[in-house]
Order: C-alpha cells, then sequence, then structure tokens
C-alpha cells in the first residue's frame, strides 16, 4: 500500500462540484482511495478497484497536435493501486457518439477545449474519444449509472470528460519543463532525471514519462481521489507500478513540425467496437493479413509463415502490457517489432478489438509476404503488405 502523498490540490479541483442532469452520490466524510486498510462498500464515494487515477498527456510532433507550445490530453486512466488495470468494463455504454453527448448536454465550451487539446495524430478526434471512455471511463466506478440520483442517461459520460479536461488544465506539462530550461529543440537532449525532477516540482510527487524511440513523447500524472470522480478532491500521489520507460540521458524532446492531420471529429460509426482484453500470461501471437491467418510472429519478432509459433509473455505495464519472447523483451525500435537482449526498454503495448496495437493503431506492415524459410520484418511504417497481430493464450 502506498504511502507517499502530497498535500498538493489544485485550487481549481477543491470544489468541484458542477453536476449535469441527475446528480452524483452524497459522500460525506469520504475516503482516500488507495489508503484504505479494509475494504469500502460504497463505490460510489470510493473509486474502487480504480483507485489510482492517471491524467496522460500526448506530445505529437510529427504529425503536430494541438498548439505548438501545449501538451495534449491522452486520458483519466483508473488504474488498481498496484499498477494493474480493469479495462472496457461495461459493453453497453461504449458509446459511438461522444461528440453529440457533449453537444446535447449543452457544454460547447467543453467540446470546443477538446477540438484543440484533445487530439489524435491521425486526425480521428471522434474515434480517440470513444476508444478513452469505452477503454477507460466505463471502468471507475464512481462514474456507474447507479450512483446518481435522478439519472439521465449518458450525464457520467460529459463527467468523464469534463473532470479529465479541468485536471489536464491544472497540469501545463509546457510550462513545468520550460521553468526548468528543458524547451523543445532538434538538437539539444535532455536526462531522465533532468525532465522527472522538472515535473515533480510543481506537485512535490514523481510522475511517469514515457518515449518513443528515445523521443519524449508522453508523461503519466498520478492521483489518489478523495470520494467520487465527479465531487471528490484529487490529491497528486506517487506512482504504483507505472514506470517511466526513457532512457538515462540522450532523450530528444523535439519541436512540433509538419502539418496537422486532417481532424474528424462528429462522425459517428454505425455501431461500438468489439471491447479487447488485455494479453496475459503466455501465449503466441497469430497474424492475420490478407483477410485470413498466415503463420506467426516468432522469438526474434519477424514473420514466419511456416514452422512451430513461438511463445510469447504478456505482462501488464500501466495501462498496457509488455511482451517478451525467449530471445528477450519486445520493442518498436526505430520503427521495427524487435525482440530480444538488445531491447532494455520494452514497449508498452495495448489492444484494440483483440489486435495488438501500437500508439493505437492495429495495423502493421512489411513489404511482402514471407514464404519458406523466408522471415519478414514487421514494421509500424506504411508499406504494400498490411498485417494485424492476435493473441492465443496456450
Amino acid at each position: 500500500m502506498r504511502q507517499a502523498i502530497t498535500s498538493f490540490v489544485p485550487a481549481a479541483l477543491l470544489a468541484s462540484t458542477t453536476v449535469l442532469a441527475g446528480s452524483p452520490a452524497s459522500c460525506p466524510n469520504p475516503q482516500l482511495s488507495c489508503q484504505n486498510t479494509t475494504a469500502v462498500a460504497d463505490t460510489c464515494c470510493f473509486n474502487a478497484p480504480g483507485g489510482q487515477l492517471l491524467q496522460t498527456q500526448f506530445w505529437d510532433t510529427n504529425p503536430p497536435t494541438g498548439p505548438s507550445d501545449s501538451w495534449t490530453v491522452h486520458g483519466l486512466w483508473p488504474d488498481h493501486c498496484d499498477g494493474t488495470f480493469d479495462q472496457y468494463c461495461d459493453p453497453n455504454r461504449q458509446y459511438t457518439n461522444i461528440t453529440s453527448i457533449i453537444s446535447a448536454a449543452g457544454q460547447t465550451d467543453l467540446l470546443n477545449y477538446m477540438n484543440t487539446y484533445w487530439k489524435d495524430y491521425q486526425g480521428n478526434d471522434e474515434s480517440f474519444w470513444e476508444h478513452e471512455w469505452g477503454k477507460h471511463g466505463t471502468c471507475i466506478s464512481t462514474l456507474e449509472p447507479g450512483c446518481y440520483d435522478n439519472y439521465v442517461p449518458q450525464q457520467e459520460v460529459v463527467a468523464y470528460f469534463q473532470k479529465t479536461v479541468d485536471l489536464f488544465k491544472t497540469l501545463n506539462s509546457y510550462s513545468f519543463l520550460s521553468a526548468a530550461g528543458i524547451t523543445p529543440s532538434a538538437s539539444k537532449t535532455y536526462t531522465s532525471s533532468q525532465i522527472l525532477a522538472a515535473l515533480a516540482k510543481p506537485r512535490g510527487v514523481q510522475v511517469s514519462i514515457q518515449c518513443r524511440n528515445g523521443e519524449l513523447d508522453e508523461i503519466w500524472y498520478f492521483f489518489d481521489v478523495r470520494g467520487s470522480v465527479q465531487t471528490g478532491t484529487f490529491v497528486a500521489a506517487q506512482p504504483d507500478g507505472s514506470k517511466s520507460n526513457c532512457p538515462a540521458s540522450g532523450i530528444k524532446y523535439l519541436p512540433k513540425t509538419g502539418t496537422p492531420p486532417s481532424t474528424s471529429t462528429g462522425t459517428l460509426p454505425s455501431s461500438t467496437p468489439t471491447p479487447g482484453n488485455p494479453f496475459s500470461g503466455k501465449g503466441t501471437l497469430p497474424v492475420t493479413s490478407g483477410g485470413s491467418t498466415n503463420g506467426c510472429i516468432i522469438s526474434g519478432g519477424t514473420w514466419y509463415t511456416t514452422g512451430t509459433c513461438a511463445s510469447f509473455t504478456a505482462a501488464a505495464s500501466g495501462s498496457g502490457f509488455t511482451l517478451t519472447s525467449s530471445k528477450g523483451n519486445c520493442a518498436v525500435s526505430n520503427n521495427v517489432l524487435t525482440c530480444g537482449t538488445s531491447v532494455t526498454a520494452p514497449t508498452v503495448f495495448t489492444t484494440v478489438n483483440d489486435k495488438l496495437a501500437y500508439n493505437g493503431g492495429t495495423n502493421f506492415y512489411t513489404g511482402s509476404v514471407p514464404s519458406g524459410s523466408t522471415q519478414a520484418s514487421v514494421s509500424v511504417t506504411q508499406q504494400t503488405t498490411t498485417l494485424t497481430i492476435g493473441w492465443k493464450s496456450i
């Protein structure tokens, strides 16, 4: 059980009692999540089992998203108090019309803010918002419909996005880093300790930073909550189980360059995506290409269509999981899937519709379908052959 708690509480969150339609549960003398020694029955006033809330942020550079001097919202994730997590907790509430829900609630200011600061790097903002709500929002116990008096359907969706935005506004990552002399540069590099110290200073607790190919691209801020997400107090907390994956030195913090993606915010899919499940335990990685399963990923991270499939171990990490084969950890390195002893910082993957996902996307690529004894490198950059990677437990 974590003991390191700071008293940092943004003023904007101390009296966060704005509600929409029905009223959230009244919570007199609420307990602080993750600090209880016995089970708390009232999960409308106590977030459980997802008691540690992570406000996560992106720094997308090419294509760039959001203003050039601001990080952007990734989401609000309810992790267990030991770094593990649940996801896709209620398929009946995996809504595919987030834009319409927020608009119907009259929250145009919220929607306008999201259109600027909650951006998808591929331009699919609506789909990104649907993913964050369906995967994470449905797992926040205090947002359950039964936690409202006079509940109006989908009002908890608005509460989720409003709370995430409220938190994000108190966590100006760009300013935190700039105050320590850490600014975007095409030539400078920074150490992990420099970045972590700059981000810890305003709050008195550590954060988790994530890198891709040695480039800083994500920050995770951790909170425990006294009371409900809707009306409770968020208290800055030390990370529990979710660690940084950046190298000790040589970290790039690149400026945003290139052309922003064309944005789609209001398209409403005709059906709800099938929920995914985290890869866990031991399994193989079957490959699907051209509509049929054909071979699998073998221990070095390459695609092989003949012979025996390799065994991988999937272990929970933050809000995703890492993969390890007999050759070592797996990572996307220089845009290529690689497993081996040279991988010191394994990639944290996720899953979408039961497929392996990297940075939210399930498509991987190679130059051609391998045959015979040929192996094909698997890349995240577009090539002539597209493939997806599944999971088969063993």
